[in-house]
């Protein structure tokens, strides 16, 4: 595939984890430690097609009201794995950032993410963002609040700037797996002219043959941004 076609931005709701596992009549979790290793495919696919930036929404908002075990589970499972793939994902250049709140995260915990951050910073193989106590509502009234605090006039451009996602550009393209046709509160407004692809695929099973196939019809659309003809937008990936 030409890079001309490809995404510079991919954007994953990695969803279907736990069905996942209940058809296998395992625990949930279970599901979420399999979806740990579909994402080290994908980033590995990423990485061979050359995309500079992916997103993934790995724990949102609304996922606090999930059974407490579930939680727990989950937010062990950021740790472990963290501490257990950062060496790799640093030496193959990425750099790591975690968007969301950290209300409610242990202070351990955000000191390991701050830790991950610090540590690839300058990595400038692909850009992972990790969307972690995100919820895409959160984000444009946190960035809003700030700004107005500041006395900054809110524009489309202020905002822009001020979301948790800057300064990486809009995804140009949303996958959503486990066959959910919904947003589900992710990247509201940095997705609003992303082309958007559902796969009945669940996320432990999303493979680098899977992700071809969202690259194959994202080649195969014309992006417009409310335009008659062809539009191409080119934003720089952050240092």
């Amino acid at each position: 595939m030409k890079s001309a076609k490809l995404p510079q931005h991919i954007a994953i709701v990695m969803d279907g984890n736990g069905r996942w596992a209940q058809k296998r009549h395992m625990p949930r979790l279970a599901g979420h430690k399999r979806g740990v290793d579909a994402l080290k495919v994908v980033i590995q696919a990423c990485l061979g097609h050359g995309i500079p930036v992916l997103t993934v929404f790995a724990f949102s908002s609304e996922n606090w009201s999930r059974p407490t075990g579930e939680v727990s589970g989950l937010l062990e499972l950021l740790n472990v794995a963290l501490r257990r793939e950062l060496a790799a994902l640093h030496d193959r250049g990425i750099r790591l950032r975690f968007l969301g709140s950290q209300h409610g995260l242990a202070p351990e915990l955000c000191a390991v993410l701050r830790d991950a951050e610090q540590l690839t910073h300058a990595n400038q193989a692909m850009v992972l963002n990790i969307c972690f106590n995100y919820g895409g509502r959160w984000d444009i009234v946190d960035a809003a609040a700030r700004l107005a605090a500041a006395g900054t006039p809110i524009t489309e451009m202020s905002m822009n700037a001020a979301l948790s996602l800057a300064p990486c550009p809009d995804p140009d393209l949303l996958i959503r797996t486990g066959d959910e046709y919904r947003l589900s509160n992710f990247l509201l407004w940095q997705c609003a002219y992303s082309e958007l692809y559902f796969s009945s695929v669940l996320w432990p099973d999303f493979d680098a043959a899977a992700l071809d196939l969202a690259l194959e019809a994202y080649a195969s659309r014309e992006r417009r941004f409310g335009r008659t003809t062809q539009s191409s937008a080119s934003s720089a990936v952050p240092a």
